[in-house]
């Protein structure tokens, strides 16, 4: 079993890879294997909703040009996916909604390449907005049909600095919780 992780902050290893490393730990002293991938700071174009995807019908993007298409032929690819962002303005990255629609799409476009894995949305907030880009990202686990995994609240760590989330107890708990709940979940529907 295989769970890829994908950070949608531009900052490589700020909070949100400090709070996607704490749910990897868990997976891999589960015995998941968990692959990490950074979009944030990368250029990624949004969906120009051409229905290419669809056209095409291999499961690829005809943007073929920023590393989309590599990102995802390795979610379909995993049996679990783990998408992280900072809020930004009450919400997820640029880079991820980019990514968002784009997977939807090419997932859905080509039957539902999604459908029943498993999927866990992380996200590192400074004062407040991390709901809705909790919600944004769960958008696209409940809409390919995927099995959504939570933790003992919502999946998110306060920090403002780089580091910061490291700090908050709460937050650290709500990670190691989720990555063992993803695990456990795993575990029964991929056996």
């Amino acid at each position: 079993m295989k769970v890829l992780m994908i950070n949608g902050s531009p900052r490589k290893d700020g909070n949100t890879a400090s709070l996607l490393a704490i749910v990897g730990d868990e997976l891999k002293r589960e015995g998941i294997g968990v692959e990490s991938i950074h979009l944030g700071g990368a250029p990624l174009a949004g969906c120009r909703a051409c229905d290419g995807c669809g056209s095409l019908g291999n499961g690829r993007c005809v943007m073929d040009d920023d590393g989309f298409n590599t990102i995802f032929a390795k979610m379909v690819e995993a049996d679990g996916i783990v998408l992280g962002s900072p809020t930004y303005f009450a919400d997820v990255t640029a880079e991820m909604k980019a990514f968002i629609d784009r997977a939807g799409y090419a997932s859905l476009s080509n039957g539902g390449l999604l459908r029943r894995k498993v999927g866990a949305a992380v996200v590192s907030q400074f004062r407040s907005g991390s709901v809705h880009a909790f919600d944004t990202m769960n958008h696209l686990f409940t809409y390919s049909e995927m099995v959504v995994v939570g933790s003992n609240n919502w999946n998110m760590g306060l920090g403002y600095e780089k580091g910061d989330v490291k700090n908050d107890e709460s937050g650290l708990k709500t990670m190691r919780i989720l990555g063992a709940n993803m695990a456990w979940a795993m575990k029964r529907l991929c056996s």
